[in-house]
């Protein structure tokens, strides 16, 4: 074969000629009658028109919508508007009442049924744009939901501040790490959304108390605040620094290590090496904190010197009671506000934020756990004797336990930065809530659980009846007094069974703190809705309190 004769088959088919003889899959063999179709595609959908059937020609009308008037639809024929089977809530948005529970009770609405608020402007005959107040709001419920406000306060919190605004068709959503709201201004619109991340958490209930004022005063109807005014005074909030110093801090935790000492049996020895413990844990805590170490590492280390001075007293022979030493270290450790906050956000119909704190709870527990059980191991390795089954001595003196629960209450709220204004409310009512747990437990024989759980009632109760008198947020009411509940001797008891290789006694020890602590919380949550129970709430006379959010029909 020549060159010519081979190149030829190439360039035969880069002119597009080809072998007749080869054919394709979709071909009509040779001989085989087909009738020729028309000028319409061989294909059809299943949506075609059948051949056959006659279909009257489309009118001109325009294509209708899911909002346009039925064809059916005769307006002399009318069928009555529909009204829900209750009837239409009325909503008496007074002054009188705390803006929680107006907010509260339009949140608990459907959106069509929620009264329009009133045609107030704030600034400017145009109004404030949208996406500057949606981004206010955010930043409002930010420092509510990082300062520890329960899920339900923050979202009646960021409905008043677009309320305020005239945005009534809001709809807020707060998880745990994430708050977003959208507002649409009908069916017809699009809606805007808008969402923000909470990255960090701080406990300053006095910048918490600031920022309540700040949203009563957009919800108050007679204040005519602008936009500009409200991210000015938001800024001032964020920017002031906490009331107390270090060192006052570092001094309340040892105090309230030496109250919680006395409150379990201990005597001014006891009291002392307590309050030395905390010093260092807590000044060890700053250190790690400084470094960027995670909060579970921060709690490990800072229970480790408590547990420490405790097990050196031990092993030095001096007759001072170690587990009151520990014990009263634990206290100023244990998480209370984080525990109270996750069961009333489960109990308020939040179960997404309610799982994620009580698992932060779950978390910092188990670091406490970690760095008493590093010590005491070791201690119980250097001789050191501890009784696991011995219980901690408590005598008879109420007046010395009522005054010790007291300056435990007071310490825990200069911790948690309180207002010096509030501090003396919570301080007695965290004595009111000692004095009922001694009634109960001591002179009346009832169980510790119970016995917590009615005290933490009242001191929910108490602490409602303030907020709402002082048109305030309950916590700073409610935190510091449920210090001397907490279940500090349980935890201690079980970790030392634990270091002693007696499991099952150091389970059923934990297990009754952690019976304690949720005690804690539900008495709390119950002694605040029965307070809203006792108090009017605005349209509960006709139309009566919304339950929290459901998922189920009932």
């Amino acid at each position: 074969m020549t060159d010519a004769e081979h190149r030829k088959p190439h360039s035969d088919e880069a002119r597009g000629v080809f072998d007749p003889e080869v054919t394709s899959e979709f071909s009509v063999p040779a001989g085989l009658d087909v009738a020729r179709a028309g000028g319409e595609p061989e294909t059809t959908s299943e949506f075609a028109v059948p051949e056959g059937l006659d279909v009257p020609a489309p009118t001109a009308e325009a294509e209708g919508s899911a909002f346009t008037t039925p064809s059916t639809y005769v307006a002399g024929q009318a069928p009555p508007a529909f009204t829900p089977p209750g009837g239409l809530p009325r909503v008496s948005l007074t002054k009188d009442a705390p803006w929680q529970d107006r907010m509260r009770t339009m949140l608990r609405m459907p959106v069509a049924e929620r009264p329009a608020p009133e045609a107030v402007q704030k600034a400017d005959d145009a109004g404030p744009a949208v996406p500057r107040v949606l981004d206010l709001t955010l930043r409002i419920g930010e420092l509510l939901l990082a300062g520890g406000e329960g899920a339900e306060d923050v979202e009646a919190a960021m409905f008043a501040v677009c309320r305020s605004y005239g945005l009534d068709r809001c709809e807020p959503t707060v998880t745990f790490t994430l708050l977003s709201i959208s507002h649409q201004p009908s069916l017809v619109d699009d809606p805007v959304t808008a969402s923000r991340t909470v990255r960090r958490r701080a406990t300053d209930y006095t910048r918490l108390a600031a920022v309540f004022r700040l949203v009563d005063d957009l919800s108050d109807p007679e204040n005519h605040l602008s936009l500009e005014e409200a991210y000015r005074r938001l800024a001032e909030i964020r920017r002031n620094r906490h009331p107390y110093p270090t060192w006052v801090l570092t001094g309340a935790s040892g105090l309230l290590a030496g109250a919680a000492s006395v409150l379990v049996g201990g005597d001014v020895l006891v009291f002392f090496a307590a309050a030395l413990g905390a010093m260092l844990g807590d000044r060890l805590a700053w250190w790690c904190a400084g470094r960027g170490l995670p909060e579970f590492y921060q709690f490990v280390v800072a229970a480790m010197p408590p547990a420490a001075v405790g097990i050196a007293l031990t092993v030095a022979h001096i007759d001072v009671g170690a587990s009151a030493v520990i014990t009263g270290g634990l206290f100023a450790l244990l998480p209370g506000r984080a525990l109270v906050a996750g069961v009333q956000d489960g109990l308020t119909g939040f179960y997404i934020t309610a799982a994620a704190r009580l698992l932060e709870v779950m978390y910092l527990f188990v670091g406490i756990v970690v760095g008493v059980l590093v010590v005491l191991y070791f201690g119980v390795q250097l001789g050191a004797e501890l009784n696991p089954d011995a219980a901690l001595t408590i005598a008879e003196r109420p007046g010395l336990q009522i005054a010790a629960s007291m300056l435990l209450s007071l310490t825990f709220a200069v911790l948690l930065q309180q207002e010096r204004s509030t501090v003396l409310a919570v301080t007695l009512n965290g004595g009111v809530a000692w004095c009922v747990y001694g009634a109960l437990h001591y002179a009346g024989n009832l169980s510790p659980v119970a016995s917590t759980a009615v005290a933490a009632g009242l001191v929910g109760l108490f602490g409602q009846l303030l907020s709402r008198y002082r048109y305030a947020s309950a916590l700073p009411y409610t935190t510091a007094a449920i210090g001397p509940l907490l279940p500090g001797s349980a935890t201690y008891f079980g970790v030392l069974s634990i270091a002693q290789n007696e499991i099952s006694s150091g389970l059923a020890s934990l297990t009754k703190a952690a019976a304690l602590a949720m005690a804690i919380a539900i008495g709390v949550n119950l002694g605040a809705e029965l307070s809203r129970l006792m108090l009017r709430v605005p349209g509960a006379a006709t139309a009566g309190r919304r339950a929290a959010k459901r998922t189920r029909g009932f």
